[in-house]
């Protein structure tokens, strides 16, 4: 990356960034692309991991944000991320007679709107469940004040894996992928912005990147990206905050999902393997950018909501793990006094691209689900002025393991029997690596003893640990059990019990001696108890004071 001048250079490492990354190298151009921390470790790690149209923006009116949505779901379920996207049911309740017809309509015209895009549906049509077939669908819901359901599907994605899988596709077709790289400044001639200056946080070394044009895709860091280049922001990006409760799966039982409306947002009960995943809160967020802390007011909140749909209420005991998000809001450009949390819940998702200087484009705003729009957007507007601007082509370039997925499925209890790993483990690592499961298995046929699953987190094998490091960029202990794998919100004790064990295979891998591992682990065990102490506080201010007493290693 140094020392030659790239056609593009990302700035970020979320599903924005590394969606950039993978658009231009896949048009031929030269990229690179920094990441402060690790792929993922903002807010694409931390959303309610929906792969969706937006069904509560029909409501606003929003038609074309939907459609677009809808399209880029069906796009990504079919043909680019078969292995990583899949569709869920969901049970819209009925609180009133009269929200059957209007909420059937919604549903009707979300469905029509997903049949005649651009991309194959993916997805069953919606169906009208009365109050028979509810109590039986989902025995724990109560039933006897609701007028039925409506059932329709969205889909659902492990939101890291999509990025560092979007991430690894970019490096596999030649991009440059640096992460723990801080962007320090950028390199002008004139007014022109050539390229960034950066510091390598591992190692404290600091060096420059040349490039023809930078896109800043940094979401709730945007203004302080912004700041760099001086003058006024072009942009104005608030942060809302968003938490999310994992309960176990057999603490309601229910054959669907289900989504109702709060007075602020939306309450998700979301299907995730062996557990639920329920949020969402849609609340201002002026503190600690890469910590947000969910409080007791938030959990509080949460479980209200979801306890009013429920015959046996969940308490805090239930409670296996809690994320908080931001989400990157836009809104229009005005002074207004530091400090200031205004209204976040109406702003759109919507997103957009600037051009503050020459040389420097901006984009932000959108949603998961439209990554790959707003990646195209953004290189589009930034080579405008190439003397060859090749057209984006990555609605035909599936992700690193779509091929082979569907084989290996059929093959499935082939794959059972030749590695002695039994079924619903195979199907666990189809589910996350698709086609790439050859490696994981060829990566256990080396060394046997990577087949067991990790000791306390035996929803994973070892296996997985190693590979996260040798395949997907894993440096820290945080990267595997929060991202590279979901220990750290699947396991009552948070990974405490796994975190010594995953330490040492990961030594092994990246030459840690012991006193490198102990850190390691040391720094895991003091970040969990940071955020648990900031959950049972009040406060936004609290929590986050809480959780900020145990910063990152780097």
């Amino acid at each position: 990356m140094m020392g030659t001048e790239l056609d593009v250079l990302v700035v970020g490492g979320g599903i924005v960034g590394a969606g950039a990354a993978l658009d231009a190298v896949t048009r031929g151009l030269s990229v690179g692309l920094l990441e402060q921390r690790d792929l993922a470790s903002g807010t694409s790690s931390r959303s309610s991991k929906l792969v969706h149209g937006g069904l509560r923006y029909l409501e606003m009116f929003d038609f074309a944000l939907v459609k677009e949505a809808l399209e880029e779901r069906g796009l990504l379920l079919t043909r680019l991320a078969p292995h990583l996207v899949r569709p869920v049911p969901f049970l819209y309740p009925l609180t009133k007679a009269w929200e059957r017809p209007y909420v059937g309509a919604g549903i009707a015209l979300y469905d029509a709107m997903a049949m005649t895009g651009k991309y194959d549906m993916g997805v069953p049509k919606h169906k009208h469940i009365f109050r028979r077939q509810l109590a039986r669908m989902a025995p724990d819901i109560k039933t006897d004040e609701l007028h039925g359901a409506i059932r329709y599907y969205d889909c659902q994605v492990d939101d890291a894996r999509l990025v560092m899988t979007i991430a690894r596709t970019a490096a596999n077709n030649g991009a440059q992928i640096a992460t723990r790289c801080k962007v320090t400044g950028f390199l002008r001639e004139g007014n022109r912005v050539v390229g960034a200056t950066a510091l390598d946080l591992e190692n404290d070394v600091e060096f420059e990147v040349r490039a023809k044009v930078v896109i800043n895709a940094a979401g709730v860091w945007t203004d302080e990206v912004q700041a760099l280049i001086g003058g006024d922001a072009t942009l104005d990006v608030d942060a809302s905050k968003g938490i999310h409760l994992v309960v176990p799966r057999d603490r309601i039982r229910s054959d669907c999902g289900f989504i109702t409306k709060t007075e602020k947002s939306v309450l998700f009960v979301i299907p995730w393997g062996a557990f639920w995943i329920i949020g969402t809160t849609d609340t201002p967020w002026d503190l600690d950018l890469a910590h947000p802390s969910a409080s007791k007011t938030d959990i509080d909140y949460v479980l209200g909501h979801v306890n009013s749909l429920l015959k046996d209420p969940l308490d805090h005991r239930d409670v296996v793990g809690v994320y908080a998000g931001l989400r990157p809001l836009l809104k229009p450009v005005v002074k207004r006094p530091k400090g200031d949390g205004g209204e976040t819940t109406k702003l759109s998702r919507e997103h957009t691209v600037a051009n503050p200087v020459p040389g420097l484009v901006l984009i932000a705003g959108g949603k998961l689900t439209t990554y790959r729009v707003m990646a195209k957007d953004a290189v589009d507007h930034a080579i405008r002025g190439f003397a060859v601007a090749p057209p984006s082509i990555t609605e035909r370039v599936p992700l690193l393991g779509a091929w082979g997925y569907e084989a290996r499925t059929n093959q499935r209890v082939a794959l059972s029997r030749e590695s002695g790993i039994e079924i619903g483990m195979i199907d666990h690592l189809l589910g996350r690596y698709g086609g790439l499961i050859d490696e994981v298995l060829e990566l256990i046929r080396s060394r046997p003893e990577l087949a067991e699953p990790l000791e306390g987190a035996p929803l994973y094998l070892a296996a997985e640990v190693v590979y996260g490091v040798s395949h997907e960029g894993a440096r820290h202990l945080d990267d595997v059990l929060t991202r590279r794998t979901r220990i750290s919100i699947e396991t009552f004790d948070r990974g405490l019990a796994c975190a010594p064990f995953a330490a040492a295979l990961m030594a092994d891998e990246l030459g840690w001696d012991v006193a490198a591992r102990d850190v390691e682990v040391d720094h895991y065990l003091r970040r969990v108890e940071a955020e648990r102490q900031s959950q049972l506080k009040i406060t936004d201010q609290e929590a986050d004071e809480a959780r900020v007493k145990a910063p990152d290693i780097v």
